[in-house]
């Protein structure tokens, strides 16, 4: 299978990311204090809240962002359930239900992974758009829920940071499902097939912001609350 014969580079390259220090993209800076702010006002006077100010991720940042996100322990994590989902499908049949297949259908995860990864962030530099992730300064379920799926399909453009429509967040996920339908899959998979994997692959993104919102990325998350991860910085999905 021709797969199989990249599949263990991939994997020798995961290892080596994630043993990595992982450049992570900076919470907007806040400008001025807070506490300075409320003690210097009046009393009775309402606390100033903090201005947020965007700043623009560095290359080296965004570089160690694509690093991680196309060979790190998350796509490592996702091409094992996409394979054992495949798996128990099975999809494609043609390629069975053994151990050689699981092998085949992970290399093929993380290979699909690696190419829609590697396509929006060459994309994002030619448009200039910031596709890391930023947890949102809000509070709420429903609020970071919403915040959490519209990046998906959004990114941050221009010096302020404003949100626009992202090209290469919705256009990514198709360019690895059709490299993987026309490069190693069988013969009469066709665009259809690709259309539905990049289909998938699309609302697995949506997955991972919520994940990273809620669970291992920002000032509000689990692990965050528990003390277990720095909240100063925010990673890219």
């Amino acid at each position: 299978m021709k797969i199989l014969r990249i599949a263990p580079l991939l994997f020798a390259l995961s290892v080596v990311v994630a043993q990595s220090p992982l450049g992570m993209a900076q919470e907007p800076s806040v400008t001025g204090s807070s506490s300075a702010t409320a003690a210097s006002a009046p009393q009775g006077t309402p606390p100033v809240q903090p201005v947020i100010k965007y700043v623009r991720p560095t290359e080296k940042t965004k570089f160690h962002n694509y690093l991680f996100d196309a060979f790190g322990p998350y796509p490592i994590a996702g091409a094992a359930i996409a394979a054992g989902i495949s798996q128990a499908a099975p999809d494609p049949p043609d390629w069975g239900k053994d151990a050689d297949a699981f092998g085949e259908r992970f290399g093929s995860s993380l290979a699909i992974a690696a190419i829609a990864t590697t396509t929006r962030y060459g994309l994002a530099e030619v448009l200039r758009e910031d596709t890391l992730y930023y947890p949102c300064e809000c509070k709420g379920v429903f609020r970071r829920l919403g915040h959490a799926a519209i990046s998906t399909f959004t990114a941050r453009h221009g010096d302020d940071g404003h949100r626009e429509f992202s090209v290469s967040a919705v256009v990514s996920p198709y360019v690895g499902s059709m490299a993987a339908v026309y490069g190693w899959y069988p013969d009469r998979y066709s665009d259809k097939d690709a259309f539905r994997i990049g289909n998938y692959a699309l609302l697995w993104s949506v997955g991972q912001n919520i994940a990273t919102e809620f669970i291992y990325g920002g000032p509000h998350s689990l692990l965050s609350r528990a003390h277990l991860i720095n909240s100063n910085g925010s990673s890219n999905k």
